[in-house]
């Protein structure tokens, strides 16, 4: 029953928060233990939530799940948690996500002559993060059965969990890098849709109530698109003068290499191997995908602090 219950929460989807922690890093904060306190704080909060929102989805979408191949194994669908104890369980996430953020510092972190010093507050960041729950609630409840609709609201999410991470710590985004998570985030979006296009191919059977609104051509189209311009926004953030001031470096745009290959090499996931239901998994079982993000991270990291 406790394996139930951690399936349920879906743990390991908690990886997508990392988005949280991108401002600090990115932004040469790490240096500043308040703003990566901020950040984690963040970060476990929308964890928190995001394990209230998969409950509810499990709780709505029960029956679906239980006549779909492998989602008939979710806890709910299968019958090993009630639809109550998932009512309780939900509630107590949300809980969980309310009372870790108590815990962010009401102290200024960010200098007075910063673009943030008005609006900072531990409230802001309560407030994205309400946003967020109540906009993935009516996407599982309703915005989830219209295409096109539906992957940009699960890439505007990541969009909060950007936001959310920057008046934490109390970093200044740069529009180049919000564009290029929206962008991203809508690229990864559109190839596990594809997922579900090439399983109603094969079966005659859409997995989603939206799927019968895409087709491989467009998800192929889109994919291209999407990758494209993600790649320029990557461009346009590592040599816009706010970042090269701020990481005092001018070789940021050298760390498109991995970019690229890391772009490169998911469309092969999922255009060849047909891979890309998951990007969770993908990340998780991937040796080529890891290593690409660790030598990015890895080369990040070096110009920035060092």
């Amino acid at each position: 029953m406790k394996s139930a219950y951690i399936q349920l929460i879906r743990p390991k989807q908690w990886l997508k928060n990392v988005f949280v922690l991108m401002p600090v890093f990115f932004g040469g904060a790490m240096k500043s233990l308040p703003s990566v306190y901020a950040s984690l704080v963040a970060f476990v909060a929308f964890s928190f939530v995001a394990s209230s929102v998969y409950c509810f989805n499990d709780i709505i979408d029960a029956e679906a799940d239980r006549r779909h191949p492998v989602k008939c194994h979710r806890p709910v669908a299968s019958g090993a948690v009630s639809k109550t104890q998932a009512v309780v369980l939900m509630v107590l996430m949300f809980v969980l996500s309310m009372l870790t953020l108590c815990l962010l510092t009401t102290e200024q972190i960010v200098p007075d002559d910063s673009p943030l010093s008005t609006i900072y507050s531990p409230w802001t960041v309560v407030g994205i993060i309400l946003f967020y729950y109540l906009l993935n609630l009516g996407y599982c409840a309703w915005f989830k059965r219209y295409a096109i609709v539906d992957v940009f609201i699960i890439a505007f999410g990541f969009v909060l969990r950007l936001l959310a991470g920057g008046l934490a710590s109390g970093v200044v985004l740069s529009k180049w890098i919000v564009l290029m998570t929206f962008l991203l985030t809508l690229f990864l979006s559109f190839a596990k849709r594809r997922d579900d296009v090439v399983r109603m191919e094969k079966t005659g059977e859409a997995p989603r109530q939206n799927t019968i609104r895409y087709n491989l051509t467009f998800i192929n189209q889109a994919i291209t698109i999407t990758a494209s311009v993600t790649l320029v926004c990557y461009i346009m953030y590592t040599v816009s003068p706010e970042v090269t001031a701020r990481a005092k470096s001018e070789n940021l745009y050298l760390t498109t290499v991995f970019v690229l290959l890391g772009l490169m090499r998911y469309i092969q996931l999922s255009v060849v191997d047909n891979r890309s239901g998951d990007p969770t998994k993908a990340l998780l079982r991937d040796r080529f995908l890891q290593a690409v993000v660790l030598l990015w991270a890895l080369a990040f990291a070096l110009i920035i602090y060092l």
